[in-house]
């Protein structure tokens, strides 16, 4: 762990002793009554914890001292289809590492019907890979997460529209390595909002392509090379990076 999450209703009470955080502090970090360590709230603040008594049971009572706000998140929405529940968690751990702003997840016509009947992002699978990106990355706030049915809601809603301006347009951007209009690594630094999409393993199909055109989409491509739909999130998102931060 990078940094210990505390809920806000945690603050005041004492952490049992095999909860996986007091195992950290005392047996990985070898933390003391004293001592203090990174600490941040769940959604919230990041400060400073310190340990101000270790119990007979081996609970421990700690202290937050806030000292800051949490990371600013990229400006960057991106969309995933469904796919393999563990390749989800990748997903999820490794763009809220990255600091993505918001994740959806949504179905296509060319996934597998089946991984849309995960129990994963109910069961608090996905929140706890989620929150395994966030303690690497020392922040505290996960990206928002929304589910849509298929690629025709996601574009029919728009989500990405309440977080443009007159003058920074959000750059909608679908990755294509089929049948691509362009190279994801030919564009030029914008400092605008992205919005990626990335299809399954099997590629997008002609009519969600044509979807995609309507809807002012880029289908750009990132290589010639067919790639899990987890690597080319990390790549996509990787080279958003450098759109938005310039």
């Amino acid at each position: 762990m990078n940094i210990i999450l505390l809920d806000e209703n945690e603050l005041g009470r004492t952490l049992p002793r095999r909860d996986e955080r007091t195992i950290h502090l005392l047996k990985v970090l070898h933390k003391k009554a004293g001592d203090t360590f990174e600490a941040g709230i769940l959604g919230g603040e990041l400060g400073t914890g310190r340990i101000e008594r270790i119990h007979f049971d081996g609970s421990i009572f700690i202290t937050f001292h806030r000292t800051g706000p949490p990371l600013p998140h990229l400006k960057i929405r991106i969309a995933v289809a469904f796919v393999r529940p563990i390749q989800i968690k990748r997903i999820f751990r490794d763009l809220s590492n990255i600091g993505v702003s918001a994740i959806d997840i949504i179905g296509t016509d060319m996934g597998e019907k089946s991984y849309r009947d995960t129990k994963l992002l109910t069961d608090g699978g996905s929140h706890a890979a989620l929150v395994e990106g966030i303690i690497q990355a020392r922040d505290t706030k996960v990206p928002d997460v929304t589910v849509y049915d298929s690629l025709d809601k996601w574009l029919l809603e728009r989500s990405w529209d309440s977080e443009k301006t007159l003058i920074r347009l959000p750059l909608l951007l679908a990755m294509d390595n089929v049948n691509a209009e362009g190279s994801f690594f030919h564009l030029n630094p914008s400092s605008r909002p992205v919005v990626l999409a990335v299809g399954p393993e099997r590629g997008w199909s002609d009519r969600e392509r044509l979807l995609f055109e309507k809807a002012g989409f880029l289908r750009l491509s990132m290589g010639n090379r067919a790639l899990r739909t987890e690597t080319a999130c990390v790549i996509a998102a990787a080279l958003a990076m450098r759109l938005v931060d310039s």
